[in-house]
Formats: C-alpha cells, sequence, structure tokens
C-alpha cells in the first residue's frame, strides 16, 4: 500500500504557484526573475518595472498567488501597490524587496497588508524562502527588520521622561522625514527653536540621533510607526 501511496504522489502534478515581479531596475528583475523560475515549483507569470503597468493586465494579475515588490518605483509607489493589490487581487500576497531600512516604510508597508520585507541584498536561497514562506502563510522578515518589529511589540519602557505634546508632534515630523526648517515653518518656531526641543527629546528618550530616537518613540508607543 506504501508503494501505491508513493507511485500515487509521484504522478500527482505538483503544485505550482504564479509570481508577479514589479521592479523598477531591469537587472535586478531579471536575476529574481531566473532565481525563481528556476524552482520547480514557483513561475513568474510576469514581471513590470511599474505598478501601473502591472495592474493594467488585470486578467493577469488575477492568476498571480504572489506580488514580490519594490517600493521606490516611478509612479505609484510599492506601498500604494500593495493596497491596491489588496483591494483588487486579495487572494494574492505580497512580499517587498526594497533597499529601505527604515522603520517609516517597513511599518507602512507592513500596515498596507505587506506580509513580508526583505532587503535586496538577500542571497538567491533567501529570496527564494521568503516567497516559499509567504505562500505558505508566514511573514518573511530580513533579521533587522524582524528585531524593530519584536522591539515595537515588546512592553514600553517605563522609566522614560514623558514627552510635551509639542515634543511629540516634533518628533512626528522628523519620522516622516522633514527637515528643522520645514518643522519650524509648520509650528511657527525657528530652526534654534526645533534644536532646543530636539536636544529635550534626546535627553528624555536617552538617545544620540535623530533615527534612535524615532525608533525609540515607535517602540514605546510615543508615536505611530
Amino acid at each position: 500500500m506504501d508503494t501505491e501511496h508513493e507511485k500515487e504522489k509521484a504522478g500527482m502534478a505538483k503544485k505550482v504557484h504564479n509570481v508577479i515581479i514589479v521592479e523598477d531596475n531591469v537587472y535586478m528583475r531579471e536575476g529574481w526573475k531566473t532565481f525563481i523560475d528556476f524552482e520547480e515549483d514557483l513561475h513568474v507569470l510576469a514581471d513590470y518595472e511599474s505598478c501601473e503597468k502591472a495592474f493594467d493586465n488585470a486578467a493577469l494579475c488575477q492568476q498571480a498567488d504572489l506580488f514580490l515588490m519594490d517600493i521606490g518605483l516611478p509612479g505609484m509607489n510599492g506601498v500604494e501597490g500593495v493596497r491596491y493589490i489588496r483591494k483588487h487581487f486579495p487572494d494574492a500576497v505580497c512580499v517587498m524587496a526594497t533597499v529601505f531600512d527604515d522603520d517609516k516604510h517597513i511599518f507602512e508597508a507592513l500596515k498596507a497588508g505587506a506580509v513580508g520585507y526583505m532587503l535586496k541584498n538577500m542571497s538567491p536561497y533567501e529570496l527564494i524562502h521568503a516567497v516559499r514562506s509567504a505562500l505558505a502563510g508566514g511573514s518573511p522578515l530580513t533579521p533587522n527588520v524582524a528585531r524593530l518589529v519584536i522591539g515595537y511589540l515588546q512592553t514600553p519602557d517605563e522609566d522614560l521622561v514623558p514627552l510635551t505634546t509639542r515634543e511629540k508632534t516634533i518628533l512626528e515630523e522628523l519620522s516622516k522625514g522633514n527637515s528643522y526648517a520645514e518643522i519650524g515653518k509648520k509650528l511657527y518656531l525657528s530652526v534654534d527653536g526645533i534644536r532646543y526641543h530636539i536636544r529635550n527629546i534626546y535627553n528624555k528618550l536617552q538617545v544620540n540621533s535623530k533615527s534612535e530616537a524615532v525608533t525609540k518613540a515607535i517602540q514605546n508607543r510615543i508615536i505611530n510607526p
């Protein structure tokens, strides 16, 4: 019976998962396509340089099991693309593959509906593992991205000195990538006034840089990711 069962398994067609790649760097796109198509259980259905070109072919997108997407795309960016996919092709999963490893892009992509977030310097093995993991219901994350997400979920540091409402606002503006001058104009403060508040923020959060301040503020629920 075991032998018959093994023959039956061998005779069954192996399910092939369809992947669509959206990446504007042609060399990166071709590389990913080559690695994925080499696997018997994976097939690149199509590859595009922009979300607009991909979504123009709705019939093909309907057949996709997984979208592998960059964030920094011309026109509609990858985060917007994920939102579109979740709305129009809800059966497909999205994995981001990007150069951005900052908390803003990571949390925006995950909140939009991406199930995975990988950096482009991943190896071919890591790429295939991430694709298979996402298709199997997992959430593949580059290690430093996973640490950031875990840090956000951990218990806040109760010893931190509370920030004022203005300091929280300034920190939120910093997390958006705004300059001191832009923040000052928005809050009717001088650049020196912004620097004064930022020094206080650094002291209260016990950090030495903007990225550390933003990361710690997100981890401690002081600002939203």
